[in-house]
């Protein structure tokens, strides 16, 4: 039988460009540049999207009854035209699968049934979308700045019913002073936002929360890093030395190295406590970062 091998047209363009006669004659970085990334991997500069998806397929294939009847719940995710992908029928990004590890953290030991809730920093407001989707709450403020504020407005005012949506709170920062008459939550949450204000802002908004709440949800990395390899430091370097200098938690550690973070885990319950008279009642990572940390306390003495 007359066989004919030879490559493919694909495969002779690559020999042509990327695996030339040279090939084997270095190897000190073949594994992280084009010769790998043609032969094995996907080159990570160029295809963020596939590996974003492939990540949100992954996390979304492994999620729970109950992430799964909270997402259900949650209408309108995809307002805005996020990055999605489809699992068990439905679309998910990587944004409402953040929010239902987050609330299933919360409902395991919180009632939220009838709670009035302050959130401090809601991006978009998905967390705030999912929790109104999904429990009775009486009150549900949004403290953040003036134009952040305007986007959570306007996204909240197009997903929620009449109903949910009249029953936020939308409050700009220069507000919380001391004119303001004091209100009591039954649960605070900040969500990745703390890490980027500067720490006297930290200490005053932990000390409303001391004043305020009886509970505190906080999901925040660990601690700072540099790793220029992760986007190029595409914001300049400028905004590298901004991020490191705020926050409460600035040690610099290796995000990427499990023992690091562990390390860091207590500076991060410690330094997020709200005063002396508050518990942690859970903590754990929160997937499928490497480096953010979610923590609950409670103020003693006081169980909403």
């Amino acid at each position: 039988m007359d066989h004919k091998f030879q490559a493919s047209r694909q495969w002779e363009r690559i020999q042509d460009h990327w695996f030339t006669e040279d090939v084997a004659v270095d190897l000190t970085n073949f594994r992280a540049d084009q010769r790998n990334y043609k032969l094995s991997l996907w080159d990570p500069a160029t295809n963020g999207v596939r590996y974003l998806k492939a990540l949100i397929y992954q996390v979304g294939m492994g999620l729970t009854p109950q992430d799964w009847a909270r997402i259900r719940r949650t209408p309108n995710r995809e307002l805005g035209d996020p990055t999605t992908v489809r699992c068990e029928g439905e679309p998910l990004c990587m944004d409402y699968l953040q929010a239902t590890f987050e609330v299933g953290f919360i409902e395991r030991e919180i009632d939220l049934s009838g709670a009035r809730i302050m959130e401090i920093g809601a991006g978009y407001g998905r967390t705030c979308h999912m929790i109104m989707s999904n429990h009775d709450v009486a009150v549900y403020r949004v403290v953040d700045l003036r134009n952040t504020l305007l986007l959570s407005r306007a996204y909240l005012r197009k997903v929620l019913d009449d109903e949910r949506f009249e029953r936020i709170e939308f409050v700009q920062v220069e507000e919380l002073d001391g004119a303001r008459e004091p209100e009591h939550f039954d649960l605070c949450l900040n969500i990745h936002s703390m890490t980027e204000m500067r720490p006297q802002t930290v200490r005053a908004y932990l000390a409303l929360i001391d004043e305020t709440c009886s509970a505190f949800y906080v999901k925040n990395p660990v601690g700072k890093y540099i790793d220029k390899s992760m986007d190029g430091h595409a914001a300049g370097e400028d905004a590298v030395r901004m991020a490191l200098e705020n926050g409460p938690l600035r040690q610099l550690l290796d995000i990427h190295d499990s023992e690091a973070v562990q390390a860091a885990v207590p500076g991060f319950i410690d330094g997020y406590r709200p005063g002396d008279g508050w518990d942690c009642v859970a903590d754990g990572r929160a997937l499928p970062w490497s480096y953010l940390w979610q923590a609950l306390y409670r103020k003693s003495g006081r169980h909403p």
